[in-house]
């Protein structure tokens, strides 16, 4: 696959077109250089050279208190749950519309998630349903930042005050965003980001978790070390290291940070070529989506979004999946996103919850593709497709074809 993302592919006229994937991984020239010095350092497992460079630049650019490179962002979220003491009982409330991660990391220590419901315009956590699902088992509150844009923040942050409720932010979409001027990852007490192959900087597999609360740091560390004080040996602090704590294996290859390293040091030149393929969505298809009833992402002045997501919300689900087919038969490869955990078959089994946004959300929204090699050429393609669409006639069609099945 080359830089443009291109493959080739039989369209079904049989005709030979060029296939547009939904997303193709940032390359920015010099992985196989670091991947190389890496291994001339002789050092390719945990914490090595590259691992401390990521963590330094995520420190520095974020002004987060300590980032640790993770395996991936799941285990990132399962060392918060650690971190956070979560006991079986224990409440903790998190958007239903999200991926499965964010939850099962407490799952997994026995909580109970309370599925909260997500605004109509972000899409993020509504922050006015909040205080109504804190009970005295609450222990975490979870943001995912979805899209990159930021959740209310300043609201989210003055409800758990109130209550004394630990505030973690899921950032996989965000970093780099800001909100009010700060920076994601920031806010909470602790952060998890994604270097998955799909996010906007990418090592095929990985993520991050970053601390803002002192107290968190030293066993943060400890967790990640297999549950031991390592870190503090190898810093001379300890003549030898032991078990002190739970913990398990979270640190990635210095070889994948060398290839995370190569893409967070042009971060701004990712971040700006995805910033003109998204605007160049929004502007061109902004009169579309007006004359069919489509809406078009929505970010508040006041935040700083990260470029990641490119999405259509359309009128119902019929309609969703016929635009998905429409674009599939033009070799253009778009997908839809969460379904809504608290109707998952694994969601029922922690009672009813009522998040009737999250629902119609889920059944409208279609992603195009949004990557850094994006071409011009092949984002008018998308766009040209888009706009052959329309809504209204897809709509005559169903009745015509449902008045003559009777």
């Amino acid at each position: 696959m080359t830089g443009g993302g291109l493959i080739r592919t039989v369209a079904p006229d049989n005709s030979v077109m060029s296939s547009i994937p939904f997303n193709c991984v940032s390359r920015v020239g010099t992985e196989m250089q670091y991947i190389q010095e890496a291994f001339n350092r002789l050092h390719i497992c945990g914490d090595g050279h590259f691992t401390k460079k990521c963590h330094h630049l995520l420190e520095k650019e974020l002004g987060t208190l300590k980032a640790l490179l993770t395996t991936s962002c799941t285990h990132a979220l399962e060392m918060v749950a650690l971190l956070l003491n979560i006991q079986p009982g224990d409440e903790v409330i998190v958007p239903s519309f999200t991926f499965v991660s964010t939850v099962n990391a407490f799952v997994l220590r026995g909580a109970k998630p309370v599925f909260i419901d997500i605004r109509s315009d972000t899409l993020n956590l509504d922050e006015r349903l909040l205080e109504s699902l804190i009970t005295p088992a609450t222990k975490a509150i979870i943001c995912v930042h979805y899209a990159g844009v930021a959740c209310e923040m300043n609201r989210i942050l003055r409800i758990a005050a109130r209550y004394r409720i630990p505030v973690v932010e899921d950032n996989a979409h965000g970093l780099f965003g800001r909100y009010r001027g700060r920076a994601l990852g920031t806010l909470g007490c602790l952060a998890t980001q994604s270097f998955h192959e799909t996010k906007n900087f990418s090592c095929g597999e990985g993520g991050a978790l970053l601390i803002n609360d002192r107290n968190l740091v030293e066993r943060a560390e400890i967790l990640r070390e297999k549950g031991t004080d390592r870190s503090r040996f190898f810093r001379g602090q300890v003549d030898k290291y032991t078990w002190v704590d739970l913990g398990s294996s979270y640190l990635p290859s210095d070889i994948l940070a060398a290839i995370l390293y190569s893409q967070l040091e042009v971060r701004d030149t990712i971040q700006a070529k995805r910033k003109v393929i998204w605007e160049r969505y929004f502007k061109e298809l902004s009169r579309w989506a007006a004359d069919n009833e489509v809406r078009l992402p929505v970010v508040p002045a006041h935040c700083e979004q990260t470029f990641h997501i490119f999405y259509l919300l359309l009128p119902n689900w019929e309609v969703r999946q016929a635009l998905i087919e429409h674009l599939k038969q033009r070799g253009i490869l778009s997908v839809f996103h969460y379904v809504p955990l608290h109707l998952s078959q694994m969601g029922r089994q922690f009672g009813p919850s009522f998040c009737p946004v999250t629902e119609r959300v889920s059944d409208q929204l279609l992603r195009l593709p949004l990557y850094s090699g994006l071409t011009e050429s092949d984002q008018r393609r998308v766009i040209d497709a888009v706009m052959e669409f329309e809504v209204s006639e897809f709509a005559l069609q169903r009745s015509a074809a449902a008045f003559a099945g009777r």
